[in-house]
């Protein structure tokens, strides 16, 4: 499962650019991490919230994708609740409840540290995905 998420993770130009890294995928998980640089960065040196939301995004799709293949976001939502520093970033989503039609799905964002230092929880979001056929 983990190869054919990254698989699809490829194919996505913007996740290249982004640089997301898919890190773990499971029946109904998966988590992709980003290291910092610059270009993702907004005038006061955070995490760009674009990039919370597309991180976050991808984490609810790529862990819905696990039990419903290809599937695109009908709702999504981003809670930011720190400023979003560190060298790398982690979101994991989860799929909360699959039905035939809708894929509801949650995932967290997390700021790795220097060090020691646990990762700090900087953003949650959540996720109603719809089945699409396979191009």
């Amino acid at each position: 499962m983990l190869d054919t998420v990254r698989s699809i993770n490829q194919t996505a130009a913007f996740n290249r650019w982004a640089g997301f890294e898919v890190t773990h995928a499971a029946d109904g998980e998966a988590e992709l991490r980003m290291p910092w640089r610059d270009e993702v960065g907004q005038y006061a040196g955070f995490l760009h919230a674009g990039l919370i939301g597309a991180m976050l995004d991808t984490a609810c799709g790529f862990a819905a994708s696990t039990v419903a293949g290809n599937v695109l976001a009908s709702h999504f939502s981003v809670n930011c609740l720190a400023p979003a520093v560190g060298r790398a970033f982690v979101a994991r989503g989860r799929v909360v409840k699959a039905g035939r039609k809708q894929v509801f799905a949650v995932a967290e964002l997390f700021a790795e540290g220097e060090g020691d230092a646990p990762p700090k929880l900087v953003a949650t979001g959540s996720a109603i995905l719809v089945p699409v056929p396979a191009n």
